[in-house]
């Protein structure tokens, strides 16, 4: 039946945006990539290749919910083990925490790094513009602060987690609201949850004018095109926002300097053929003149969030191998905090 409505936004395979402010976010480019965009249901008390996952409510108001990852304990794991606040991807526009490309990264990554892993259903654009993502984020923390403090109950997180090594770690646009929450929660006292590190993968920095890396349209891949950046930013920033916006140009003059955050250590994820790698090294290298604790991980040969590519890690050697290094780096970094 014809409801009606009429596309007038149209993003690849990802998003249809209709003229009364509604939006489609079921897949409809390639079949064989349809999987990766697929809700993968909790497995509840069940460990399935030795991780158990649930969904928690955590504020039916919004209503504002996570995924919980816990690996299956180790005789030589730590009676507690940190947690990775994940912020997912997708322009800030798409995207679920339950998609099977985030379900089959990230169990595999809290096995690996011996963690816990909770990861944000926020609100999207553009039913929901920027700043909406960066709060539910915020709200996140503030959650595991309420369960440190004892306030709150999560049996899957109370006495199996260590709040004192909390991490924030995020994908594409889930790497710039690791940069906001951060850079939010700096001046407050969190006791007895600490800040122990921040991991922002691939983040979406850019500025209004386009960088080398961008025009390299060799770059481009199914998780990227100029197109999807540019619709994408266009449906989530606030309204009259160019690129240059704090939230996805943070070393530009539109906020704060970076020097005057407070910010954790920093682990910043880039690869050799990511559209954005230009201004994301533009980036590292303004928190390293701003005297920030920051460290580099640069997957070489693999494009903007390979590693979220299932047919790519099974298939592509390069690929493989440099999903096992992104693993590693995360992992070292997380002991190390």
């Amino acid at each position: 039946m014809d409801s009606g409505k009429k596309v007038v936004e149209n993003v690849s395979g990802w998003l249809r945006v209709f003229d009364d402010g509604s939006a489609d976010r079921s897949w409809i480019g390639p079949k064989e990539f349809e999987f990766l965009a697929t809700p993968v249901p909790p497995s509840g008390d069940q460990f399935v290749d030795g991780v158990a996952t649930r969904d928690v409510m955590i504020d039916p108001k919004s209503p504002l919910s996570v995924r919980i990852y816990v690996p299956e304990k180790q005789p030589d794991d730590d009676p507690k083990l940190p947690i990775l606040l994940h912020f997912h991807g997708g322009g800030f526009c798409i995207s679920r925490a339950s998609w099977y490309m985030y379900y089959h990264f990230y169990t595999r990554l809290v096995k690996s790094a011996r963690a816990i892993c909770v990861s944000v259903e926020m609100r999207l654009a553009p039913e929901h513009r920027l700043p909406a993502a960066v709060d539910d984020c915020y709200s996140a923390l503030m959650w595991l602060r309420s369960l440190a403090l004892g306030e709150l109950t999560e049996p899957w997180l109370g006495a199996n987690s260590d709040f004192s090594r909390v991490f924030l770690i995020g994908d594409s646009s889930g790497g710039n609201l690791v940069q906001e929450v951060a850079a939010r929660a700096g001046p407050e006292d969190w006791t007895p949850l600490r800040l122990a590190g921040a991991v922002p993968i691939h983040p979406g920095f850019v500025r209004a004018e386009r960088s080398g890396s961008e025009l390299r349209i060799e770059y481009e891949t199914p998780f990227l095109t100029l197109d999807m950046l540019d619709k994408f930013l266009a449906l989530a920033l606030p309204p009259g926002s160019t690129k240059d916006h704090p939230i996805t140009c943070p070393m530009g003059p539109g906020g704060p300097p970076l020097a005057d955050l407070l910010l954790p250590p920093f682990l910043v994820v880039v690869a050799e053929n990511d559209l954005m790698r230009d201004t994301e090294m533009e980036y590292i290298e303004e928190m390293k003149k701003a005297r920030k604790d920051v460290e580099v991980a640069d997957n070489q040969g693999v494009g903007h969030c390979f590693y979220l590519n299932k047919i790519a890690v099974d298939l592509d050697p390069i690929t493989a191998v440099q999903t096992e290094s992104l693993i590693s780096a995360i992992s070292d970094f997380v002991r190390r905090h």
